[in-house]
């Protein structure tokens, strides 16, 4: 039986080059691509990256911005980003995703604490940019 139950399906991110961004998202980041070979053979308008088994981020290029107004009816809209998407992780993950960002000499933000989010307040987090200027927040709740 499919679990129809409200939650959050995808984000789309725009970004220059989707497909490196497919590899900073994974290698930096940790998520899996999602029809990256596919988009790259040409037979997908866009990669994804997975970041649960419900929910992806769309790696739209910017230059679909005009069709994608035009597709959704929302003209002036398509191609500005979101202030950030926030990922949540466990404990040791957290760590590890900080740990890699650093590595990758990805600037991070100061850490925060007890910030108010979807599970009440978290115990830490931080704040960083994609290569294309994404702003994305990593917490931990435990």
């Amino acid at each position: 039986m499919t679990d129809n139950s409200l939650r959050l399906d995808h984000v789309v991110l725009w970004v220059g080059d989707p497909a490196a961004s497919a590899g900073f998202y994974e290698r930096v980041v940790g998520l899996e691509p999602v029809r990256l070979t596919e988009y790259t053979a040409g037979d997908a308008p866009f990669p994804s990256v997975r970041v649960s088994v419900g929910t992806i981020l769309d790696l739209m290029p910017r230059a679909a911005a005009e069709r994608v107004a035009s597709l959704t009816g929302t003209e002036g809209s398509a191609g500005h980003p979101v202030n950030h998407v926030c990922l949540s992780l466990p404990r040791t993950e957290f760590d590890a995703l900080h740990t890699r960002l650093r590595g990758h000499d990805v600037p991070v933000s100061d850490l925060a604490h007890d910030s108010f989010g979807a599970r009440g307040r978290a115990r830490r987090s931080f704040y960083f940019r994609d290569p294309d200027g994404n702003v994305l927040e990593a917490r931990h709740y435990d």
